[in-house]
C-alpha cells in the first residue's frame, strides 16, 4: 500500500460517545443518526497523512450528509463514500483506500450488484441469470475480499472453465458477469480500478447447434391426432416465434395473416405487454400455409373470445377453472416428444429454439440475410413506428412463404377431419380482466 491519505472506521468506543448517536459500522467510515426533532445522517472518518517533515498525522473528520426522511441507511452510507473520496482528492496528498477484509465479493453480488440489475430482467432470465452468479461465480470468489480481486485470478479462473469444456455459451455469460459486477463495484466506489475490464474471453469449444431435418419436421407433424398441438408445432417450426411468446399468444394477437405478441408467459404466468426486446414486438410472418391450420383450431377451440388464450390449459390451485398459459417444457416431455420418440428424433432437436435455428439456417436458401432478421425479429433491426401498425414487408413474406413449401412439398395436414385428442374439451373460463390488469 503506498503512502498517503487512507480511510476507516472510527473505534467502538467512539460511536457512543453520545447518546442520540446511533451508529453504524460501514467500511471507509461510519454512518450514525443525530438529532431528536429532525432526524439527520452525520458521517464520520479518520484520515492519515504525513506532513512535510514526513510525520505521520491524523486527522478527525464529521460531516452533515442529509435528513433521514431523505435517504436509508444504505444510501447515506453511499453519499459518505462519495464525500470522503471528493475531500481527498486535494491538498498534495494521493488518496489511498485500505482494503477491507469485510466486504466480500458474496456480499457485493447478494446485496448490490442483484438487486441493482435484477429491475431489468425478464422473469426467465432472472431464474437463469441468478443459478449462474450463484453457481459460477459466487461459488468461486465468495468469500474473497471484494478489494483483493485481481485481473489475473480472473482470467485464470476463466481459462480453467475452457479448459473444463465448459460450453461457450457458460463460459461467455461468466465472462459477461464478472465485467459487469467489477464495473459497477468500480462505479460504486467500492474499488479504485476495474480488474474484470482487461479480462479476455477464452477460446472454447465450438457449442453444439442442431437443427430438424425436413424429413423430421414431415415425420413429426404428419403423426400429430390433435389439432391443438398440429397448429402449436406449424406456429413453431414455420414461424419461429421464442417458446414464451408462443404460449403467450392470445387471439387478439392474430389478425388472419400474422401474429402480434401481445405479451409473454413464463412458467404458466402471463405477462402483459412484456417482449425481450422493442424489436420482438413486431409482428410474426405467419405462411399462407400455416394459416388455414390456425382458422381450424380457433373454429375448434374452446373461447376463441380476442382476450383468450390461444393455447390455454387449465389453472390449478388459486386459478382453478381459469384458462392460464402452458408451461413449454411439460407441453413438449408430454404431448410431442413421446410421439417424435417414435420416429427416432432426440429430444433435443424438439425444443422451440431449435425450431427457431432450424427456420432461420433454411432461410438461407429461400430468402436474404435481411429477410431472415425480419422473421426472427432480432433486435439489430429497430423498429421504427408504431409496431402495431406496421406491415408484414413483402420479401419476408415471399421468403418465408417459400420455405414452408418447399419443407411441406406434398404434405397436406388433414385439418378437417382432426379434433382433440386424449385431452378435457370442456370449455375453461377466460382470463379476468382484472387478472389480465395485475400484471400491466
Amino acid at each position: 500500500m503506498y503512502e498517503g491519505i487512507v480511510l476507516h472506521d472510527q473505534d467502538q468506543d467512539q460511536e457512543q460517545k453520545t447518546e442520540n448517536c446511533m451508529a453504524m459500522k460501514y467500511q471507509k467510515g461510519t454512518v450514525y443518526l443525530r438529532g431528536e426533532k429532525v432526524k439527520m445522517w452525520y458521517g464520520k472518518f479518520l484520515m492519515y497523512g504525513k506532513d512535510q517533515e514526513g510525520k505521520e498525522v491524523r486527522k478527525h473528520r464529521n460531516v452533515a450528509i442529509c435528513k433521514k426522511t431523505e435517504a436509508p441507511k444504505w444510501k447515506a452510507e453511499q453519499m459518505l463514500r462519495e464525500i470522503i473520496l471528493s475531500e481527498t482528492k486535494g491538498g498534495g496528498l494521493k488518496p489511498a483506500l485500505f482494503p477491507d477484509e469485510t466486504l466480500t465479493f458474496r456480499w457485493f453480488v447478494q446485496q448490490r450488484y442483484i438487486p441493482m440489475r435484477q429491475g431489468s430482467w425478464s422473469p426467465a432470465y432472472k431464474k437463469t441469470n441468478t443459478y449462474q452468479l450463484d453457481h459460477y461465480l459466487v461459488s468461486a470468489f465468495g468469500d474473497l475480499p471484494l478489494s483483493r480481486l485481481d485481473t489475473f485470478e480472473i482470467q485464470i479462473w476463466l481459462n480453467g472453465l475452457a479448459e473444463k469444456d465448459y460450453s461457450e455459451a457458460v463460459v461467455r455469460q461468466c465472462f459477461s458477469n464478472i465485467r459487469a459486477i467489477t464495473k459497477l463495484a468500480k462505479k460504486q466506489k467500492y474499488l479504485s480500478e476495474d480488474p474484470g475490464e482487461d479480462v479476455k474471453m477464452p477460446q472454447t469449444k465450438s457449442a453444439e447447434k442442431p437443427v430438424m431435418l425436413r424429413e423430421q419436421i414431415l415425420s413429426l407433424i404428419g403423426a400429430i391426432a390433435d389439432l391443438h398441438d398440429l397448429c402449436l408445432l406449424y406456429i413453431g417450426i414455420f414461424c419461429g416465434p421464442r417458446s414464451s411468446e408462443v404460449f403467450g399468444f392470445q387471439w387478439a394477437s392474430w389478425n388472419g395473416e400474422s401474429l402480434l405478441p401481445l405479451g409473454t408467459a413464463y412458467e404458466g404466468k402471463l405477462y402483459p405487454g412484456r417482449t425481450k426486446t422493442k424489436q420482438s414486438k413486431a409482428p410474426i410472418s405467419v405462411p399462407a400455409q400455416v394459416r388455414p391450420v390456425i382458422e381450424a383450431w380457433k373454429a375448434i377451440c374452446p373461447d376463441p373470445s380476442p382476450e383468450a388464450l390461444m393455447f390455454p390449459t387449465f389453472g390449478r390451485g388459486k386459478r382453478k377453472g381459469q384458462a392460464v398459459p402452458r408451461w413449454g417444457k411439460n407441453f413438449l416431455k408430454w404431448r410431442i416428444r413421446p410421439i417424435a420418440r417414435k420416429f427416432g428424433i432426440p429430444d433435443r432437436l424438439v425444443t422451440f429454439q431449435v425450431m427457431r435455428r432450424t427456420l432461420g439456417t433454411d432461410m438461407q436458401h429461400h430468402g436474404t440475410l435481411k429477410d431472415t432478421q425480419g422473421i426472427l425479429r432480432h433486435a439489430s433491426i429497430r423498429t421504427t413506428g408504431d409496431i402495431y401498425v406496421q406491415s408484414i414487408d413483402a420479401s419476408v413474406q415471399q421468403a418465408v412463404n417459400s420455405r414452408t413449401m418447399a419443407v411441406l412439398e406434398g404434405f397436406t395436414a388433414p385439418v378437417n377431419e382432426m379434433g382433440l385428442q386424449g385431452r378435457n374439451i370442456r370449455r375453461p373460463a377466460a382470463i379476468r380482466r382484472s387478472g389480465r390488469r395485475r400484471y400491466l
